[in-house]
């Protein structure tokens, strides 16, 4: 059988379309479970809030502001903290960390496959570590906790690594869409920093889950933006270069904080007590930046608002950013369990909101540029960046501002750092993770720019002892075998004319006899390489002939040595340097 035939192709791109419209009815849960998880996941971190700090059991989101001053603000940070500890060596050490990490993870050497383990404690103990004052968003934890179902409910079902992905992924779009309300940038980050890959397979279920959400979030949290805003983005002719200059400030401020936070990690490293111990030593330097500014503490979506809204002196906002970038560095080093995408944007902001005192404008609309110049260099996704600052605020005119600011603070931090402060936690553990995505080569070549022709090959009717002495002297190692027609019916090697001449009795046989194959795998010439790697790993044959698509004529050959030349390709496509056009050079038309 031919394995190249088309009836074999339309059934095989039949049930990928299947499994895809399977997918989006899957996610199409998946995503109400990741909506309903952010509210539940916002209401616990308020009850533990009230109990802690106010000694009041209702849902209620209130500001550590009002919270008092005294020995208690130390305490209770610690004694979070160290209810964490314990939660990670005792549940799971999966729930120690921010959360975008640890889903990459599980996509990466996983499996995509998360315990339900996780999906309980994660949302519980992050609820304990910002309810008692930890210094970090609800974003991360969602993400986790709803890629952990979506993970958990694609193990119920006979699915592939890829298809759990795309469920683990949907999952923590969902979350994140629930949390702020921002599908698109929920759908980028899940492009930029998750999939790995930019497929239907996997875009159209994940967008699913994030629609999905958003079209819960009225019920859930009403139908307003999270932080209201609309700043006046009318600038001078130079103010898309002061917004880049404020992105490049923004990644400079994101490439310290980076290095801070792994500085710290290694000295956390260096202590010789077990590590359960260290989110209480954490808490204990969370609770003394709370002695200085209380609203340096828990998630701190009311000093976002402020940020946006001007409602805020400047001794606050200095205070609020040296403060926050303390606790936030010291708490997160020690391993405990919260986000990091609030605390961007509030580190983010209060530089812009400073810088923006003496730039044209409101210094809510540069806070707005530095949330987002802070969030797309730090993850290094500037499109999710801008996207999600259009969607927290409802302002769509300021997109031109905050690309600019994004795009430079992404070109900051690509120039400072080899990873970003999520894939540099990975690759700690030992794993290799590349943030660039591109066109794979083998798709966009065509088998006929690279086969090998002509072919030298065997008729199927000559002896095997012929054959056998054709193997012996011939140069290649490998042999196509042909029928009377020219259509290839094996491969026949030097290995098998020793084991025939080892073997001997072969006298009155012919090759075509010993070799025919009806199953040999064939390419035809206008098929692109990627499916002709696919088969040669599918019928695990080192060279494949390349035939006729209406004769079935043998036309090539295609060898791994053929394929390493679309690598060599790119290699030099990227790497060869030259000017077409320079003084007093003429051009092949002979003018100068």
């Amino acid at each position: 059988m031919n394995r190249s035939a088309p009836q074999p192709r339309i059934l095989a791109d039949f049930t990928a379309d299947r499994r895809l419209l399977m997918l989006t009815a899957m996610a199409l849960l998946v995503g109400t479970g990741g909506a309903f998880a952010a509210i539940v996941l916002i209401k616990l971190i308020a009850l533990v809030t009230n109990l802690i700090w106010f000694g009041r059991a209702d849902l209620v989101s209130r500001s550590l502001a009002g919270a008092h001053r005294g020995p208690w603000m130390v305490a209770a940070p610690a004694l979070g903290g160290l209810v964490i500890g314990l939660m990670a060596r005792f549940g799971s050490e999966k729930i120690r960390g921010h959360g975008i990490p640890e889903a990459i993870e599980a996509i990466l050497i996983g499996g995509s496959r998360m315990s339900p383990k996780v999906a309980v404690l994660k949302p519980i103990s992050s609820a304990i570590s910002i309810g008692s004052g930890g210094p970090f968003g609800a974003e991360g934890p969602i993400i986790m906790t709803g890629g952990a179902i979506g993970s958990l409910f694609a193990q119920f079902f006979h699915l592939s690594a890829a298809e759990r992905k795309t469920l683990l992924v949907a999952g923590a779009a969902a979350g994140m869409t629930g949390i702020f309300g921002t599908p698109v940038a929920a759908v980028l980050l899940a492009v930029e920093l998750l999939l790995f890959e930019w497929r239907p397979r996997s875009f159209i279920p994940v967008a699913a889950a994030a629609v999905t959400a958003i079209s819960w979030r009225p019920m859930l949290f009403g139908p307003a933006p999270l932080f209201p805003f609309s700043g006046d983005p009318q600038l001078p002719w130079w103010g898309l270069i002061a917004c880049a200059g404020l992105g490049v400030a923004a990644g400079l401020q994101s490439g310290l904080l980076t290095k801070l936070l792994y500085g710290l990690e290694d000295a956390f490293e260096r202590l010789p007590i077990h590590w359960m111990w260290w989110p209480a030593l954490g808490g204990i330097v969370v609770g003394l930046g709370g002695l200085v500014e209380p609203r340096a503490l828990g998630v701190g979506y009311d000093v976002i608002g402020d940020l946006l809204n001007g409602h805020l002196l400047v001794q606050a906002v200095v205070a609020i950013l040296l403060v926050k970038a303390v606790v936030w560095l010291v708490a997160l080093s020690s391993g405990t369990s919260g986000g990091v995408l609030a605390p961007l944007l509030i580190l983010g902001g209060a530089m812009g909101w400073l810088v923006g005192l003496t730039l044209p404008g409101s210094p809510g609309f540069w806070a707005l540029l530095g949330m987002a110049a802070m969030m797309g260099g730090t993850m290094r996704s500037p499109l999710m960046g801008a996207a999600f600052a259009v969607e927290l605020t409802g302002d769509v005119r300021m997109l031109a501002p905050l690309l600019a600011a994004t795009a430079a603070a992404y070109m900051v931090t690509v120039l400072l750092l080899k990873r970003s402060i999520l894939t540099e936690k990975i690759a700690r553990r030992g794993q290799h993770i590349t943030r660039e995505y591109g066109i794979d080569p083998y798709e966009l070549t065509r088998v006929a720019e690279m086969m090998i022709t002509p072919v030298d090959a065997l008729d199927a009717h000559l002896s095997v002892p012929a054959a056998v002495a054709v193997l012996e002297s011939g140069e290649h190692r490998v042999y196509p075998v042909v029928d009377g027609r020219q259509r290839p019916v094996g491969l026949v090697s030097r290995a098998d004319a020793l084991r025939w001449k080892v073997e001997g009795g072969h006298e009155g046989e012919t090759l075509g006899e010993r070799v025919s194959d009806s199953g040999l795998a064939v390419v035809h010439p206008e098929d692109v390489v990627a499916r002709a790697v696919d088969l040669m790993l599918e019928a695990d044959q080192g060279r494949i002939p390349v035939t006729d698509a209406k004769t079935g004529e043998l036309m090539g050959l295609l060898t791994r040595k053929n394929l390493l030349q679309v690598r060599s390709a790119v290699l030099r496509s990227e790497g060869e340097r030259r000017a077409y056009f320079r003084p007093g050079r003429r051009s092949a038309g002979g003018e100068a």
